[in-house]
């Protein structure tokens, strides 16, 4: 009996995520090969920012011209599981017909807008409701700020329409082109890596360091200089101007003392690796007020494997921590998307015996990004990405159970 409840949840829910990754995969197609995006590029000529429309008018055509299409395509391609299952004697393929009637309500909701059936638009268009938005971007579903990016933020990503799964396999679930960003710390090893990944995925670096002088990258043989702000710890608030006009702000400074455990350590540690830190992801969600504010801005933060395990540096370790189990319990209510940098051991200034490379862990932090991973998790100890997942999850529920919640975004 068991068996045959798993087998039909089996065969219906994978029927129904076939059709939606059909769904997704005819989207992405409709914007690279031109006699689809002509009738798709009635979708994008509908909304406003605001997602009112442009005109009823166009609205309905958009319908007719590229959402039933879309669903007929959908329809089409969901009989194939149908039909297989059912050739090869599969018990209750029967149920792979769910994506079909799933899909019928997509094609009966595309005719109905079309036609100008009252409220058939608030009822079947659930992504392009107006009002504000009370939650920031979907991770594993979409919601209504996560399809906003793709009409405003790039049209060449955020493809998917139910679930994200698309997106993250294609590195689409999230863009940094033409976003500004600011890393402190810029002037380390990491730093300067990240800042060369991030001008080559198209978007606009701003290096945030302690030290005087400007910051250049090399950019296949050329130097390139970036634009740097000077800054110091204690000193955040002055920065308050510049990060109002920062899409994603990354929190990559620290200091490690190493074998130290007096008191100045003690101090130092704690400053630098989590209050300052700390003061500068309130001080940039202070600037998050509007509906793009909470879609496109982002504050990353580097907590480093530290959090789970030794690093042979204990005020390191103990700074890191705390400020790991801060970030936890602030993005519980943060108005944008907080992700964490789970970094292993890589060779610096602070870590000379680091066994990976700050280019290598760039890439990989901006490949995770792309994929719109909330925890990044890069480290060449398999152990960690067992521990960090258990901990967080535990930590989470912890302060969900026992913390009061803010005031809603």
């Amino acid at each position: 009996m068991l068996s045959d409840i798993v087998t039909i949840t089996f065969l219906l829910l994978g029927s129904i995520l076939w059709v939606e990754i059909v769904r997704d995969c005819y989207h992405a197609l409709s914007h690279h090969w031109i006699p689809l995006y002509r009738l798709h590029a009635w979708h994008h000529r509908v909304f406003r920012p605001d997602l009112s429309y442009v005109s009823d008018d166009i609205y309905r055509k958009a319908n007719w011209y590229n959402d039933l299409p879309e669903a007929l395509v959908m329809f089409i391609f969901s009989l194939i599981p149908g039909v297989i299952f059912f050739w090869g004697g599969v018990h209750f393929s029967w149920m792979t017909w769910g994506g079909s009637v799933y899909t019928l309500t997509f094609l009966i909701g595309a005719i109905a807008r079309g036609i100008g059936v009252p409220y058939a638009d608030q009822l079947t268009d659930i992504t392009h409701r107006q009002g504000e938005f009370v939650n920031i971007p979907g991770n594993w579903f979409v919601n209504r700020p996560y399809h906003w990016r793709h009409h405003f933020d790039n049209q060449k990503a955020y493809y998917c329409g139910t679930f994200t799964l698309v997106d993250k396999l294609m590195g689409t679930a999230f863009s940094l082109k033409g976003k500004t960003i600011a890393v402190t710390g810029a002037s380390g090893t990491l730093g300067i890596s990240l800042l060369k990944q991030l001008y080559s995925n198209g978007a606009i670096p701003i290096a945030l360091t302690s030290k005087s002088q400007s910051i250049e990258i090399e950019i296949r043989g050329k130097r390139v200089p970036v634009k740097t702000l000077t800054w110091q710890i204690g000193q955040e608030l002055e920065l308050i101007d510049e990060l109002k006009s920062v899409d994603i702000l990354i929190l990559n400074h620290g200091i490690n003392v190493h074998h130290k455990r007096t008191i100045e350590a003690i101090n130092s540690s704690y400053e630098v690796n989590t209050f300052s830190s700390l003061r500068l992801m309130e001080l940039f969600i202070t600037t998050i007020r509007t509906n793009k504010d909470r879609v496109c801005k982002e504050i990353w933060v580097n907590t480093s494997e530290a959090e789970v395990s030794p690093a042979v540096s204990p005020l390191y370790e103990l700074s890191k921590r705390a400020l790991g189990d801060l970030v936890t319990l602030r993005r519980l209510d943060a108005p944008c998307v907080v992700r964490k940098l789970i970094l292993g051991p890589f060779k610096s200034h602070l870590n000379p015996i680091g066994v990976m490379s700050g280019n290598w862990v760039a890439k990989q932090i901006i490949k995770a990004a792309k994929a719109d991973n909330r925890n990044i998790i890069i480290t060449v100890n398999p152990i960690t990405f067992i521990v960090f997942p258990v901990k967080e999850l535990i930590v989470c529920l912890y302060f969900k159970l026992f913390s009061r919640k803010a005031n809603k975004i």
